[in-house]
This record gives C-alpha cells, sequence and structure tokens, in this order.
C-alpha cells in the first residue's frame, strides 16, 4: 500500500483534549446560571454522543426530564456551546493542552516524505484553530491541505459523511489514505468511508470497542513501532535527521 495521504481526527487524537472539554462546559454552566455539573464518569458516557451541541442536547434529554425548555431551545444550546467554546479556546491559548506524545514529529515526518496531511473532526473551527496555533505557531493550520470540521456536513461521526467530504477535496480514494481516531465513534466514522484506520486511546476511550482498526496504540511515544504497523517508508531516525 502506497500511502498518499494521513487523515487525523483531532480531540483525543491530536491532543487530549477531552477534559478541557469537560471542563468547559462546567464553566459555561455555571456562567449561564444552571447547576449543571459533568463530572468524569459521567462526560465518560456523554462522550458517546459526538458534537457538542448534540451532546447538550442528549444531556438534557436522558438526565433532566424535568427540565423547563426554553421557547427558542435551538438557540438556547447554541448559545451554551459559543460560551463553552470561548471557555475552551482560552485555555487552548494559554497552551494548557498541548499535543500528544509523537503527532508533531509524524507531520513533520510525513511532510518531508511527500505525503498529505488533512483533519476530519466534529469539533468546531474555532477550536481546531485554538489548538494548532500555539502547538505548531501561527500558520499551524497550514500543516493540513484539507480541514474538515464542525458542521459542514450532515451527519457526524460514527457517519462517515467528514471523510467523504475530506477524500472528495483531496481528490483521493480510501485506498490512498489512513487514519488516525482515538475512539469508537470515529473508527466506525472511518472505516465506513472504507480508510484503513489506527487507533490511539485516551482514559475516555481505552474501554471502547476497536474491532477493525489496523492496530491500537496507548500513544505514538514510540514513532518506530507505529511507522512499522503503518508500513510507511521511513524511520523517525532517517527523516528527521
Amino acid at each position: 500500500m502506497t500511502i498518499k495521504a494521513i487523515i487525523f481526527d483531532v480531540d483525543g487524537t491530536l491532543a487530549d483534549t477531552e477534559e478541557g472539554h469537560r471542563k468547559s462546559f462546567n464553566k459555561a454552566f455555571a456562567e449561564c446560571g444552571l447547576d449543571w455539573n459533568w463530572d468524569v464518569a459521567l462526560y465518560d458516557k456523554l462522550l458517546k454522543v459526538t458534537g457538542g451541541k448534540e451532546r447538550i442536547k442528549h444531556f438534557v434529554q436522558t438526565c433532566l426530564p424535568d427540565f423547563p425548555m426554553p421557547a427558542h431551545y435551538d438557540s438556547f444550546v447554541k448559545n451554551l456551546h459559543a460560551v463553552k467554546t470561548r471557555h475552551y479556546t482560552q485555555m487552548l491559548s494559554e497552551g494548557l493542552i498541548p499535543l500528544r506524545p509523537g503527532i508533531k514529529q509524524l507531520m513533520a515526518d510525513a511532510g518531508n516524505a511527500g505525503i498529505r496531511l488533512a483533519i476530519a473532526t466534529t469539533t468546531t473551527p474555532e477550536n481546531v484553530t485554538a489548538l494548532l496555533q500555539p502547538a505548531l505557531g501561527a500558520d499551524g493550520e497550514s500543516w493540513f491541505e484539507v480541514i474538515g470540521c464542525g458542521d459542514i456536513v450532515p451527519h457526524k461521526k460514527p457517519a462517515p459523511d467528514i471523510y467523504f467530504w475530506v477524500l472528495e477535496r483531496m481528490g483521493l480514494s480510501a485506498a490512498d489514505c489512513i487514519a488516525l481516531e482515538d475512539s469508537e465513534n470515529g473508527l466506525r466514522s472511518s472505516l465506513a468511508a472504507g480508510i484503513k484506520t489506527f487507533v490511539t486511546i485516551n482514559q475516555y476511550t481505552r474501554n471502547q470497542n476497536f474491532n477493525g482498526a489496523e492496530a491500537v496504540f496507548d500513544d505514538l511515544s514510540d514513532l518506530s513501532s507505529f511507522y512499522r504497523a503503518v508500513g510507511l517508508p521511513f524511520h523517525k531516525q532517517q527523516i528527521s535527521a
């Protein structure tokens, strides 16, 4: 297999962002006068739903049956999520959420080898920018040829829509690419698009079902092992030299 592109998920894959998201949701709830609190155990369950606005609605539906629905419920959720995003991007701008081990080196090695990079995520464009710029510099987004994120497709992961969107814009087939994901929903999404997928787990996803993944890693701190598993035609020491 000749790999022409690597498509990355963001939350939990490029960086361990989920704790930052959880804390930012709680800050937003407090700021908006809500007595809601998402602890680690609850957030672990809520992560089965992709998309922040969708997660809020799922929480209200399943955990707050007596919640008095605002007249403009969708606007209420949208505003609540915007407040959460402001808190989250502030955390990112302060450098409180670094990239996961090996990620920046992988991107540099792949770029040096002529392998194209892309992003396929359900998070917002603001969150992607806020993560990439502190980690990669002011032109952090330029590392990626295509960035697919947020609400640009009708259905979020585990639907394959975002991967199809990225493939179309790169002019590549699924067979030309590999995907890097961290969750079962992400894996289901990339596999449904026909893309070979490698998984790096985190505290929220380590017990999920990753049947169908090419390989599962704790992280990419040992890039040589990852390169061998993927079949990439280079080694960290050679490309980084």
